[in-house]
């Protein structure tokens, strides 16, 4: 077996020893009396609270509004993102013109923008994907400019030599340089926006996961409020695999993934 194989076998096996070694934290510690069991119940109290609660209806609904926001405010994010991106930073003046603006409201938290998402929208859907799209953005955004900035100069200028369309341009020399950048930008921003999917169903109340943790919480079921928090975890992690994932079948002809694949 090639050394880089070996090595991430190693690697996920050394994962799964941690998840275990943090389940049996979670089963020991409570019963062990090193904390209150009302505040933290062992791992088994929350599997079977979530065996009863897989069994609704509600659960299922919840879940699929929570899946439903963030893929379409990751959707219309990595869109507005890879346009905008290629657009400015394609125009040395759109560049210049937007980069004091970009820079004052990237570090801007989405959490701060939630009155007023209540006041535009109350606690519908749309107030927390106002959230997601607003964070997720910016993770494209950044990243496909930085992609734009990448394009080896002399490729960009033969283009033109040769009257190479704007669209030419960008379809045979900008975008092959800045996918990966993209790519980097989608995995950045799946994640972003699953927290603020759950933030703004936990704090806003918009149906989901987020608002059935919060119901749960207030109603003292502690076993089935981190029952809820375990699926929230295990979502985020899903989606980290399936963004790499993706991330690795596109770009298969990139160098560093056929070295990777090679291995």
């Amino acid at each position: 077996m090639p050394a880089r194989r070996r090595w991430r076998s190693g690697s996920a096996l050394l994962g799964l020893a941690g998840v275990a070694v943090f389940a049996a934290l979670l089963e020991i510690v409570p019963r062990a009396g090193l904390v209150n069991d009302r505040y933290l119940p062992p791992l088994s109290s929350m599997v079977d609270s979530l065996a009863d609660r897989v069994q609704t209806g509600e659960f299922w609904e919840a879940l699929r509004q929570t899946l439903t926001t963030w893929g379409l405010g990751l959707g219309i994010a990595l869109a507005a993102g890879i346009a905008l991106g290629v657009l400015i930073g394609s125009v040395s003046f759109l560049r210049a013109f937007t980069a004091t603006t970009i820079e004052f409201l990237r570090p801007i938290p989405s959490v701060a923008l939630i009155p007023l998402a209540v006041l535009l929208y109350g606690t519908s859907m749309q107030s927390t994907l106002l959230l997601v799209v607003y964070a997720s953005f910016w993770q494209v955004l950044v990243q496909v400019l930085y992609g734009v900035q990448d394009v080896d100069p002399v490729a960009r200028e033969t283009a033109r030599s040769y009257r190479f369309s704007r669209l030419s341009q960008i379809r045979t020399v900008t975008w092959p340089t800045t996918l990966p950048y993209a790519m980097t930008g989608l995995r950045l921003a799946a994640a972003v926006a699953l927290i603020l999917t759950i933030t703004g169903e936990l704090i806003i109340g918009t149906p989901g996961l987020g608002n059935l943790i919060a119901i749960a919480q207030t109603s003292g079921a502690v076993e089935s409020m981190y029952a809820l928090v375990l699926v929230t975890g295990v979502l985020g992690v899903i989606v980290n695999i399936l963004a790499r994932r993706l991330e690795r079948r596109i770009l298969r002809w990139h160098p560093s993934v056929r070295r990777e694949s090679a291995s």
